[in-house]
């Protein structure tokens, strides 16, 4: 393994400078800190003290992701992590990121800056500048709805979008449905290509016709549902499963608003089983993601990572939570 005197050799500088670099002293330039930082990950440095018992240190990134009120589906995905996490000890910072931040701070070199052993990512795009680095990261990574192949220190926490899909399907079928949409999370989320080939394959499964125009990704908020429902009410759909309760509220809504009566000529389900179902009129049916176990899991898989077992994949099993926002076909 490198070592401070080593990084110093490289970059021709002393190792009492490369140790305040890497500490976060305030006596060095902001870009020779960097330059310090980026050159340790290249060549491979370790701080020993990420491990100590007194500086060990958690972080949750979040992005595209609601997570400050109790009824957003972040909020118990933090507050459980963190609680887990301070169990055993563990110091954990929430930050917030975007683009243009990861495009600033290379994730190897913030992880070693900040002292972090190991982060949970939430929310994070496939195109995101972060997950091309997380391919060859040397920092136990947890994505959430994300999966990154052939890197032994990146594990995967999620829900099986096939089998919570397929419950939607089955029961919608059940209530002799034919024609059911997908009102999907946005494109460049890996989360969203899963539930659509999901989508897919559980009609397929049916026998149950499908197009293009079955289909429609959008942002996560009430107001982008809304631009969707004209259109599959006029070519006939009797029923919209949703990328996440947000957007199937905004279905609500706008059925509401247009005259369509929700379960009556249209019925609806979300994905997650957030709060909001039960209050929305009509309550809402929804995949349910068991957020408990969710946190539970994504705490105890980083952990994991941090003591050198390698996990991959880990995906929990959904449930169907049936309310009165979706009936049968023949009450039509």
């Amino acid at each position: 393994m490198p070592t401070i005197k080593d990084i110093a050799t490289k970059l021709g500088v002393s190792s009492g400078t490369v140790s305040k670099g890497l500490n976060g002293a305030e006596d060095i330039s902001e870009a020779l800190r960097e330059k310090i930082l980026a050159t340790a990950v290249e060549m491979g440095y370790t701080k020993k003290s990420l491990h100590k018992p007194d500086t060990r240190k958690l972080c949750i990134f979040i992005e595209n992701m609601d997570y400050y009120l109790e009824d957003d589906f972040g909020y118990d995905i933090i507050l459980g992590f963190k609680h887990a996490a301070y169990k055993e000890n563990w110091d954990v910072e929430v930050i917030p990121v975007s683009r243009e931040f990861q495009s600033k701070r290379p994730y190897d070199s913030l992880m070693m800056g900040r002292s972090i052993s190991g982060s949970l990512n939430i929310g994070f795009a496939i195109d995101d500048p972060w997950m091309e680095e997380f391919k060859h990261t040397k920092v136990p990574t947890i994505l959430f709805d994300n999966f990154i192949r052939e890197n032994p220190i990146v594990g995967s926490v999620g829900t099986d979008d096939d089998e919570g899909i397929g419950m939607a399907i089955d029961h919608l079928t059940n209530l002799g449905h034919r024609k059911i949409a997908l009102l999907n999370g946005p494109e460049t989320a890996m989360v969203s290509q899963s539930r659509l080939n999901a989508y897919k394959a559980n009609m397929d499964k049916h026998d149950l016709a499908w197009s293009h125009r079955f289909i429609a990704h959008e942002e996560y908020s009430l107001e982008a549902a809304k631009k969707h429902v004209k259109h599959f009410a006029d070519i006939g759909i009797t029923a919209i499963i949703c990328g996440n309760d947000t957007l199937a509220l905004g279905v609500i809504e706008e059925c509401n608003r247009l005259g369509i009566s929700v379960p009556d000529q249209m019925s609806v389900i979300g994905y997650d089983d957030i709060i909001a179902c039960e209050r929305s009129n009509p309550p809402l049916t929804s995949v349910r993601q068991d957020r408990v176990q969710l946190r539970k899991c994504c705490y105890y898989i980083l952990y994991a990572l941090v003591n050198g077992v390698s996990l991959s994949r880990n995906l929990l099993r959904p449930s169907l939570t049936v309310r009165s926002s979706t009936a049968e076909v023949t009450k039509r």
